[in-house]
């Protein structure tokens, strides 16, 4: 009678997990059938659209036009161009490699968060993290097998959109956290990230026809759906409740390479998130076990 309670919190997490991972699926599955259609800045810029669309909308039946007050352009301009890169980058190694070896690579945004906060925001080094950082590219070195598996450049890619993420979306939110509310990051971030996309796609320019503006909506509700899903989730539980489940995106990312795509999942990726894995939610864990000894 005493557990019922108790499981409800963790049915509803697993819910917006769920949404969580379907949404950057489908984003996944939408990059690889645009590839071949338009440019990956063509489809930022289309993404950058639909977002901006929604947030408007959002922000005409809440009423909150006050969160475009910011003082922070500066800022928000960095986080913007380098949040795009790291897009640019996550659509590109999707268009090339596996699924679930873009997924593998990207669990790394945790371990560049790590080093990042340490030399930017000056945030205390300690043994737990060194340990975190070791195990994470430890799963790094075991999925690219440098000198035994080529290494091309859609893996570099997928790395580089991890720590593009972990700065953009991690390290600079905490800064921006200060002073700005959550709507007003991202309305910013999309304002400056929509025109730059168009600029840079212009040369080689064609017009969405059929079909590909439904995979275009696909990729611009899906970047928002992800993170609503994933910030709720961790408004009803710990962080290491989270992770755990979060790492479900590799099996489901195998299924879905699978069935769309004939993928066949590599053991040494598999072995590798897994190493990847240990290390996030050992920090994790000690930062939770942190958390509640200071309250």
């Amino acid at each position: 009678m005493t557990a019922a309670p108790r499981l409800a919190p963790i049915f509803r997490v697993a819910l917006w997990m769920v949404g969580t991972f379907t949404s950057l699926l489908s984003m996944a599955v939408a990059g690889r059938e645009l590839a071949a259609e338009i440019t990956i800045f063509q489809l930022l810029f289309w993404r950058g659209v639909v977002g901006l669309a929604v947030i408007l909308l959002l922000f005409q039946v809440t009423g909150g036009w006050r969160h475009l007050r910011t003082q922070k352009f500066a800022t928000h301009g960095a986080r913007s161009v380098v949040h795009l890169g790291a897009q640019y980058a996550w659509f590109y190694a999707i268009a090339f490699i596996p699924l679930a070896e873009v997924f593998a690579l990207e669990f790394t945004t945790p371990i560049w968060t790590l080093i990042l906060a340490a030399l930017i925001l000056g945030e205390k080094i300690t043994v737990v993290r060194v340990a975190a950082v070791i195990l994470g590219f430890a799963g790094v070195l075991i999925i690219l097998r440098p000198g035994i598996s080529p290494v091309g450049m859609p893996q570099v890619a997928a790395l580089l959109s991890a720590l593009g993420f972990a700065f953009s979306t991690y390290v600079m939110t905490r800064r921006l956290m200060r002073t700005d509310t959550p709507l007003t990051m991202l309305f910013w971030m999309v304002a400056i990230q929509t025109p730059l996309a168009l600029s840079a796609g212009l040369d080689a320019w064609v017009w969405p026809a059929g079909w590909t503006w439904g995979w275009i909506a696909v990729v611009g509700v899906g970047s928002l759906t992800a993170h609503y899903c994933m910030a709720r989730a961790l408004s009803l539980v710990d962080a290491n409740v989270v992770v755990p489940m979060d790492f479900f995106r590799l099996p489901l990312a195998v299924l879905v390479g699978w069935l769309a795509y004939a993928e066949i999942i590599d053991i040494w990726v598999a072995l590798g998130a897994v190493v990847i894995f240990a290390g996030n939610y050992l920090n994790v864990r000690a930062e939770t076990r942190k958390t509640r000894q200071a309250q």
